[in-house]
């Protein structure tokens, strides 16, 4: 069985969180939602979330704010800023603080869905090499070990 991805939704605006929440879930995403920031770090403490989809200004901190945040918390989730508020230094900011997407609001279903596919499969991705350096690590370590047995008890 598959897992299904699951997006954690950051937004103070409960219209917003829900028709994020019923389109990904239509969409086969498992899908929880956050009001604040304070919210959104105790869930992604509790379980791990594919994407978070991030609103740039919450009640109670900055989407950027929680960008870092959320780096250390969650370092593999894939983080995505969605604003009203398009700016330059916006999206630098958010680049900065380990945005892996940025998206304008009203934001289209299809480039969400496009976005977020994405950066599953880089997740993926980068899932596949993590495991194969621990993988080449583990085997060059069971050759060194053995080599030692060998030179240490002869036959």
């Amino acid at each position: 069985m598959v897992k299904q991805p699951r997006i954690l939704v950051i937004d103070d605006d409960k219209n917003i969180r829900s028709v994020f929440k019923v389109n990904l879930e239509n969409n086969g995403y498992e899908v929880d939602t956050a009001e604040n920031g304070k919210e959104a770090i105790e869930k992604s403490r509790e379980r791990f979330y594919n994407v978070a989809l991030i609103d740039i200004k919450l009640s109670d901190m900055q989407g950027t704010s929680l960008l870092t945040i959320l780096r250390e918390v969650a370092p593999r989730m894939k983080k995505i800023i969605i604003t009203g508020f398009p700016s330059l230094q916006n999206a630098i900011n958010a680049v900065n603080e380990g945005a892996d997407g940025y998206l304008l609001k009203p934001v289209g279903m299809d480039h969400l869905f496009k976005t977020i596919e994405e950066l599953l499969r880089r997740q993926r991705e980068e899932e596949k090499y993590s495991e194969k350096k621990v993988e080449e690590f583990i085997e060059t370590r069971v050759k060194e070990l053995e080599s030692l047995i060998k030179y240490h008890n002869p036959i």
